[in-house]
């Protein structure tokens, strides 16, 4: 019998039981246990405290001959019953096997969960791990075989900032695998053949050059340092400190222009605030104030 077989099977055990019935809780364990978000789960319990609960929970009877029973679907909400004191819990009860149990149970989590796009790309290397082609992956994802066969590319290599590119969209499957392939030197070539060829037009091409510097300059993955393949010199110090030194120049002249610049706007301001006619045409057009920091500075209450 098939994976997807079973999964039917399963399904037809819960669709045609109707019953529902009191089970006591201490009759009850959890199958495949979960961690859980505590905030996530004070909601649940607070929910069903206030609204009650709204859904039976999925159980089976457990092998062995004691009346004792394993939860199928629903482990949060028996938590919760728990936490709130309740002795008996509405359930569902299923005839099913162990394996069916643990899917019922799986299909009903994956259901549920919203899942990043980072966790399905991996299930996509999984796959291809386990043996199946690019032409079964596309099959199952129902996705392009040449996009499946990029992206595991782009995977192996750990180029997390390019995948990243690909599903927002703006970057192209097959250019992302250009730049992946190609070494520094070739890039700008590459990037020009994409230009001509209409590829890349204008802001993309920019976004594109952005990415490529990040890429560069950060690594592949987001959080990765860039290797360091030289060892610092003395001369290399100099060159750090020399070019520091100019920023912090420029950063003093284009401070001492702007300081210029606002001399030249308050000295105005203040010749225009003595004009009545100046005065009257700000109450017409509804200005009755100004930014505080001008206004100090107009008042002479700040250097």
């Amino acid at each position: 019998m098939t994976a997807i077989e079973t999964h039917r099977r399963a399904l037809m055990h819960v669709a045609e039981e109707t019953t529902i019935r009191l089970i006591p809780i201490e009759d009850i364990r959890v199958l495949n246990p979960r961690a859980r978000n505590k905030q996530v789960f004070a909601r649940l319990v607070e929910n069903i405290s206030a609204l009650g609960l709204k859904r039976p929970i999925t159980v089976a009877p457990t092998t062995g001959g004691t009346e004792s029973y394993e939860i199928v679907c629903g482990q949060g909400r028996f938590e919760a019953l728990q936490a709130l004191g309740e002795k008996k819990i509405p359930c569902i009860v299923v005839s099913a096997s162990e394996a069916d149990r643990y899917l019922i149970g799986l299909v009903e989590n994956l259901a549920r969960r919203k899942h990043s796009n980072r966790e399905l790309l991996m299930s996509i290397q999984i796959l291809s791990d386990r043996g199946y082609t690019c032409q079964q992956i596309a099959e199952k994802t129902c996705l392009d075989a040449g996009y499946i066969h990029g992206i595991l590319v782009l995977l192996r290599q750990g180029e997390e900032r390019l995948i990243a590119a690909v599903e927002k969209g703006w970057l192209s499957i097959k250019l992302a695998m250009e730049i992946a392939r190609s070494k520094d030197v070739d890039l700008q070539q590459a990037m020009i053949e994409a230009y001509e060829s209409g590829v890349l037009k204008g802001e993309q091409l920019m976004r594109v050059r952005r990415l490529v510097d990040k890429r560069k300059t950060f690594g592949k993955r987001y959080g990765q340092q860039a290797p360091r393949t030289e060892k610092p010199t003395p001369q290399k110090l100099l060159h750090a400190y020399q070019v520091e030194v100019r920023r912090q120049k420029v950063m003093i002249k284009k401070s001492d222009i702007n300081e210029q610049r606002l001399l030249i706007i308050v000295t105005a301001m203040r010749k225009l605030l003595t004009d009545d006619y100046f005065r009257t045409l700000l109450r017409n057009e509804e200005i009755p104030d100004m930014p505080k920091p001008l206004a100090d500075r107009i008042l002479g209450e700040t250097p």
